[in-house]
């Protein structure tokens, strides 16, 4: 069965919302089957490397290359002499840095090209106003290419502020304390290095909203990383009961402020009106929570998945798991699956799959995939409309 003669099943919470667009057919990359969930892999890195790559060709340069000035700074140079001495430790900022350097799945640059896209799909205002004093290359502002630069180095630095170390949780087999110490202070030290760029960059664009914008986007990124940190201790998945609706207003603030407010100011910067800034806003916020969703899901619909891989019992398909379920079976689940004290993500996870909360994650993330894609339905027809079109059918592709 095709894609487009499927009824969205939409959970109980999400029909008052009205009735979103279906997930439809993609011209450049073919028609999306759906098929059963269980035991396919979605968004398989062939697929999202040729839709990265297409999107890529449109903007007019790798996204790879947006923050390499920055990047290839004596400072910054110097902090990864400093990152090089973790080397054998089992600190994470190591694999925050591998990730930057290999990205081999292109998920670390999409904010940027989301951005560019957009920028492009919308074109320039017919507003004669002060982005007309920028160049135009590819049908993108010289300036939204900046703000590109400025959402990926932002997005980045959080990445690497997410590697510090709770000195006090550690235990014996996270290694010496001094490691983990001075790791803590190069990450400190290397992420306030990528928002003070961040910052400079902002105020080179001279536009008061763009700042409002890109500063309350942090703010939000702050507030929601804390809330994920308060509610992800490692011994708290039995009184964690966050709920959905929670969810959704954390996994917002944490990851979908940025993009959704990179959006709104790319169009701010070409000096388009309110409705279109707000279905700019729309698409990068929507698009933001489908593509967590999709990262959420993926332990549980990978073809290979090993016995010890852990999973975040904040996720989505959990969360739904347990509000369907109801919390004393969800409580009784979570002692079944115990043995010798410790949690069996394995037995926990074929339980979960077992349930409903892995498909109405699926139907959740089509429906956000949905709701991204009838904001660009404000956009005229072109190919960055298309590629961002594909970009929702990556992310909410399970077959």
């Amino acid at each position: 069965m095709s894609l487009p003669q499927l009824p969205l099943r939409l959970p109980r919470y999400l029909r008052a919302s009205g009735r979103p667009r279906r997930l439809g057919w993609s011209p450049s990359l073919g028609t999306i089957s759906v098929g059963s969930w269980r035991g396919q892999s979605s968004k398989s890195p062939a697929y999202w490397n040729q839709v990265v790559s297409e999107a890529e060709k449109i903007v007019g340069y790798p996204t790879s290359f947006m923050s390499l000035r920055c990047l290839l700074s004596d400072e910054l140079s110097n902090i990864a002499m400093q990152v090089r001495k973790l080397v054998g430790t089992q600190h994470p900022l190591l694999t925050t840095a591998r990730g930057l350097v290999q990205d081999s799945r292109n998920n670390l640059q999409l904010r940027g090209l989301v951005v560019l896209l957009i920028s492009k799909a919308a074109g320039p205002s017919r507003v004669k106003a002060s982005s007309q004093n920028y160049d135009l290359v590819s049908g993108i502002y010289s300036c939204q290419r900046s703000l590109a630069e400025i959402t990926e180095l932002i997005h980045t630095a959080l990445l690497v502020h997410r590697g510090i170390v709770n000195l006090n949780e550690l235990q014996s087999s996270d290694g010496p304390l001094k490691d983990m110490h001075f790791g803590n202070k190069i990450a400190i030290l290397s992420g306030d290095f990528l928002l003070a760029n961040a910052c400079n960059g902002l105020a080179v664009l001279q536009n008061t909203k763009v700042v409002e914008l890109l500063a309350s986007a942090l703010r939000d990124l702050v507030q929601g990383v804390y809330h994920e940190n308060s509610t992800s201790a490692k011994e708290n998945y039995i009184t964690n009961d966050i709920g959905i609706s929670t969810w959704k207003e954390q996994t917002f603030l944490s990851h979908g402020a940025l993009l959704a407010k990179s959006c709104q100011a790319a169009m701010e910067l070409a000096k388009h009106d309110a409705e279109v800034q707000d279905m700019a806003f729309q698409y990068g916020k929507h698009m933001a929570m489908s593509h967590k969703i999709n990262s959420d899901l993926q332990p549980f619909i990978k073809e290979k998945t090993s016995d010890s891989m852990t999973f975040n019992l904040n996720s989505a398909p959990v969360v739904l798991h347990q509000e369907i379920l109801g919390r004393d079976l969800w409580i009784r689940q979570i002692g079944e699956a115990q043995e010798k004290g410790r949690l069996d993500y394995a037995k926990l996870r074929e339980t979960i799959k077992a349930g409903k909360g892995v498909t109405s994650a699926i139907d959740l993330c089509r429906y956000h995939g949905n709701k991204a894609l009838g904001a660009l339905e404000s956009f005229p027809p072109s190919e960055a409309r298309s590629a961002l079109e594909n970009i929702v059918f990556a992310v909410t592709r399970f077959s």
